[in-house]
């Protein structure tokens, strides 16, 4: 092999890591957005269960509270359709315990 060819794979060998090197630190941060979507999520999940819950008990005012968590829930998800249909749930549930909207 000739000294230019040798000097010609260094340097393509130097540009490859280079480019590998400096694409670690570039990656989007995507996965850390998804996976705090999930977490609203799974927190909104959860509010409409025990919302679930508690209507099976029955108390009227628990009824309306676990309605306006789940709302909250969806709120901080940033899901605005859901958001908007659980303050209209809350709003029949808490007239329905006697507060006025």
């Amino acid at each position: 092999m000739s000294k230019s060819f040798k000097i010609i794979m260094v340097i393509i060998g130097l540009v490859i890591a280079w480019a590998f090197i400096s694409s670690i630190g570039n990656k989007p941060a995507t996965p850390a957005v998804s996976t705090e979507q999930q977490i609203y999520d799974t927190v909104a999940n959860d509010a409409v269960e025990q919302y679930q819950i508690a209507t099976k008990q029955g108390d009227k005012m628990q009824i309306c509270v676990q309605a306006g968590f789940v709302s909250a829930a969806y709120l901080q998800a940033k899901d605005e359709a859901n958001y908007n249909e659980w303050k209209k749930i809350e709003k029949v549930r808490c007239e329905t315990a006697g507060i006025k909207y």
